[in-house]
Order: C-alpha cells, then structure tokens, then sequence
C-alpha cells in the first residue's frame, strides 16, 4: 500500500489555515496534526482559537491539550511526538494534515533538524544572567558572537536566546548551523500557504481579537492563572494571555490589553510571513479563493505517496 504524503498548513494567523485544513483532510480522509505550540495546553482554548470539537466535521485531532500551563515544552520533544504520530498515520494509509502557526515547531516537523546537545549546568548559567539583564540584553550578547542566529530569534524570546547561547557554549559552533535546513526529511511532503494581503489579514485579526474577548477571554485567563499560568516557563509567553495578565493585574486597561493584543498579533504574523516567504517550497494560494480547495488538493496530488510505502 502506498505511504500518503504529509500536507501541510502554513501561514499567518487569521489567514485561514484551519478552514483549509478541515477542508483538505476531508477530502483526503485524513487526520488533523496540530503543530501550533499554545494549543497542547489544556483549558488555553479561546485565545489560541482552537477548533472547538462541534466544529471539527468529525475529524480526528492530535495533539491537542496534552499539557497543564505549568508544564514546559520544547521543540524537540515536540518534533518527537510529532513524527512519531504522522509517521503511524502514514503507515495506516491516514494522510496527516498538520496545521499550526508555530513556523519553527512546523519546520522541526518537516525538515532536517538535530537538535544539539544540552548541558543543565550552561543552561542554567544562561538561565540566571537572563533573569539578572533581561532578554534585550542577552540578544545583544548573542548578536556580537552570532548574528545570523541572533537575525532569526526576536529579541523578546529569551528562552531561545538562552538556548543559542548554550549550544554555542557546548559545541563551539555558530547556532545558526543547528537551524532546520530548507530539506524535507521526507521527500513526499507538501506545504501549503494562505497568501492574503496585509490590509485584508490585520482586518482578520483585529475581528478574531474582539471575538475572543466576547468570549469570555478575560474568563479563561482568570481560570488558567489559578492553574499555575504565570509559573509555566511557555505557556506564559503566549499572545493575548500576558496582555490580559497585565490588566488583571492592574497595569493596563481592558481596552488597552485588547489593543495590545491586537498589535502582538500582527507584529507575529509578519514574522510568520517572513518566515514562510522565504521558503521556496511552499505552494501558495489566495486565502480567498472560491477554488483554493481545489488548487491545494492538485498540490497535494503533484507530490504524490511513497510507492514502497
């Protein structure tokens, strides 16, 4: 029996993936993969957008809510669970569809990736001086001993500032070098983008920002702060989610931390656009299109499965 290929969605957020998805793994029989790293967490629902089950046609999702807020996650235990999934898909003949707006979590996923050794002891070392000079500062650090990494990693992120720090330490070598390269781990694989224009997407997630808050965003925030939200080392650092902290915590306006919200969100998805432009490979559609359906499943069909699979 042939292998099905892997099918990917990529994009900014509020472009559309998720429609295109259902629609895809419908088509196909396939499975839904999340790869969006906020929705692992159970009970962060509103503000990362995840499909309520009503809405999922019925079709299989994997690896939703399989951590508390106060549980870390990294890419490569992610990248683990992940190819491990698709790869028993694939081997029933299921077509995983993966579908997320974590661009490094998708890529760790599809590409050749090995993740460097760690050290506990450097770690911790990089660890201490980030909470003693702040993110900014260590990027600063970064960026005069490597920066072609320090160019792809925002200066907010101290987490991965921390990160790069430690494998150049550890190995010796520049951390840009341990970035996935631009090759399928697995030939038969496909990327499939949402091309929307800049004026049409920042209209989409400012409705997407005030819909979450009709919600009851404000609500969900209360409940996961209770549950160990501002301990959790990634789960804090989600959009929307620290902006509401802030207002609970008496520093800005609900008004402001919509705002707020509203300017994270599209500061993110022109990193994600950088990011996936970039990437040759991906077969582009109009996330407008009457037939974007059609011309994703015809990409999809050009890749083709594995013969020996």
């Amino acid at each position: 029996m042939p292998t099905p290929p892997i099918v990917a969605l990529v994009g900014a957020t509020a472009s559309g993936k998720t429609g295109l998805s259902l629609d895809v793994a419908e088509a196909l029989g396939g499975e839904i993969v999340n790869t969006d790293a906020m929705q692992v967490y159970v009970g962060m629902d509103i503000g990362t957008a995840k499909v309520p089950l009503a809405e999922r046609r019925g079709i299989t999702h994997h690896l939703l809510d399989l951590l508390t807020v106060r549980e870390p996650l990294t890419v490569a235990h992610f990248q683990q669970q992940a190819r491990d999934l698709t790869a028993r898909l694939r081997a029933g003949g299921t077509t995983p569809v993966l579908v997320g707006g974590s661009a490094l979590y998708t890529r760790a996923i599809l590409d050749r990736f090995e993740f460097q050794a760690t050290d506990p002891e450097v770690r911790a070392r990089w660890e201490a001086e980030l909470a003693e000079v702040g993110s900014f500062a260590l990027h600063a650090r970064l960026t005069q001993i490597d920066p072609a990494a320090a160019a792809k990693i925002e200066r907010e992120n101290g987490r991965r500032v921390v990160r790069a720090l430690e494998v150049i330490e550890i190995t010796g070598v520049p951390y840009a070098s341990s970035l996935p390269e631009l090759t399928y781990a697995d030939a038969h694989t496909v990327q499939l983008g949402l091309e929307i224009d800049r004026p049409s997407l920042d209209a989409r997630i400012e409705q997407r920002v005030a819909e979450m808050f009709e919600a009851g965003f404000v609500a969900e925030v209360v409940r996961l702060l209770d549950e160990g939200l501002a301990e959790g080392v990634t789960a804090s650092r989600a959009i929307g989610y620290r902006e509401v902290r802030a207002h609970l915590a008496g520093d800005l306006s609900l008004e402001a931390a919509r705002e707020r919200t509203v300017i994270a969100t599209r500061q993110f998805s022109r990193r994600q656009d950088a990011w996936f432009k970039k990437d040759p490979r991906v077969v582009w559609v109009p996330f407008d299109g009457p037939d974007r359906a059609e011309r994703a499943l015809a990409a999809v069909a050009a890749v083709g499965a594995t013969p020996d699979g």
